[in-house]
């Protein structure tokens, strides 16, 4: 039975939690503090809950019990009073007042602290990892255990992290609030960026023998989706949460019995997910209603969109998929864009085609560790039946990826172009030797 409940618990503590934080950041004015107050409102449940059960309204049990918290720290903080005591009186009044404050505040409608929250968890002041990590712990709810092994880092790194970030937007005075409109644009843009790089954790896994790590992904995908609801005007953010639930719904495809990984034209298609398909679709569908010009996101999910309405690999329409990345390069010029045009263009006009853009990126020193150019390189060698640079090239790639599913991937590959360059010299000696 106390398994249950403590299960209960942790359930209601992932659910409420960034709200309860959010609210007690707004009346704070500190999140580090917040989450304290938070973290005190749950060891109060995980005493009480077990005997009483969880109340009809647990978020409002628990932050009520924060707000008590809360209320007792500020009385017995007079900082005010014992540096000068004789602005005992002045500093009374600003306790109380700040008391009365926080106790009205605390049955106000929460609106946009989430929002809030969402903003400075991503703050710009933050490096990506700092954002990362404090948003999948304050926001997500998980444990600083959980986001180490998520990411395959040692947990003091992530404590460190989280740590130094609370610590920035102390120093750096970051105000918990939404961005006024002539920032907006960049500190939205920073959000979407933080809750993209963890699902592209979740979706391919930098390191380690997995090629996948659903729960990140569930969890940008959450986030997604109560950004959606909290800044319903803003087409990027819909296009983002179309672009994940798309790319989502291949992910059982995606990995085979083993856990090896399954190209996307190799994929069963019967098992992609049609629900997160249509969701994907509705939000695009959002997005572009909102009208303005399409953002990187959106453009990404309507490429996204052509992989899905196509119920078979033929079907797909590479032409436009290659349109839409040269659209997506004059929005966000990028080599690795670039990249992937180049195997559209392969897929619509031929692998030759293809090459030629692949070759231009040769010499591009930001591609130089990444081991995708090789591995798209030598795809196209091995269609255009020269297998033995192929074969080079899979090595190649395999020797760059730090994932050992995809490692494994790329090396049957290379074995396969070394095989059929087997195959066609011994063809051709006999060939040879006939004619001579």
């Amino acid at each position: 039975m106390s398994t249950d409940i403590h299960r209960a618990i942790d359930a209601v503590w992932r659910i409420e939690s960034p709200r309860l934080i959010a609210g007690l950041a707004r009346m704070v004015r500190d999140v580090s503090l917040a989450e304290d107050l938070a973290q005190d409102a749950l060891v109060a449940a995980l005493e009480r809950w077990p005997e009483s059960g969880i109340p009809d309204n647990p978020g409002a049990w628990l932050m009520a019990a924060a707000k008590h918290r809360a209320i007792d720290s500020f009385r017995r903080t007079k900082l005010l009073e014992r540096k000068h005591e004789e602005l005992g009186r002045e500093a009374d009044a600003r306790q109380e007042a700040a008391v009365a404050s926080l106790e009205s505040a605390i049955d106000d409608h929460v609106g946009d602290d989430l929002l809030r929250l969402v903003f400075v968890a991503c703050h710009p002041v933050l490096t990506a990892e700092a954002r990362v990590a404090l948003t999948l712990r304050l926001l997500g709810g998980l444990t600083t255990d959980e986001i180490a092994r998520a990411f395959l880092v040692p947990e003091p790194t992530i404590a460190q992290r989280i740590v130094r970030a609370k610590r920035t937007l102390a120093e750096k005075r970051v105000p918990f609030e939404i961005p006024r409109k002539a920032e907006l644009a960049q500190r939205l843009s920073s959000v979407l960026e933080v809750i993209y790089l963890i699902f592209n954790e979740g979706y391919s896994a930098t390191a380690g023998d997995d090629l996948m790590r659903p729960a990140l992904c569930e969890e940008a995908l959450r986030l997604g989706r109560i950004l959606a609801e909290l800044a319903p005007t803003e087409p990027e953010v819909h296009g983002l949460v179309a672009l994940m639930e798309i790319q989502a719904s291949r992910a059982v495809a995606r990995v085979g019995l083993a856990g090896e990984p399954i190209l996307l034209l190799d994929q069963d298609r019967s098992r992609w997910d049609q629900l997160l398909i249509s969701r994907g679709l509705a939000a695009l569908e959002r997005s572009q209603k909102l009208g303005g010009a399409r953002g990187p996101y959106t453009l990404q999910a309507a490429i996204a969109a052509c992989h899905a309405r196509a119920t078979v690999p033929a079907d797909t329409n590479w032409a436009r998929i290659a349109s839409l990345y040269e659209e997506l390069l004059e929005y966000s010029p990028s080599p690795v864009i670039e990249l992937n045009r180049a195997v559209a263009v392969a897929m619509a006009f031929g692998p030759a085609a293809g090459f030629e853009i692949v070759e231009t990126l040769t010499q591009e020193p930001s591609l130089k560790n990444y081991h995708l150019l090789p591995s798209v390189r030598g795809d196209l060698l091995s269609k255009l039946d020269r297998n033995e640079e192929a074969c080079a090239e899979f090595e190649r790639a395999a020797s760059l990826t730090r994932n050992g599913r995809e490692r494994e991937l790329l090396l049957n590959r290379a074995r396969t172009c070394a095989e059929a360059n087997r195959q066609s010299s011994h063809a051709n000696n006999s060939k040879a030797s006939r004619i001579n």
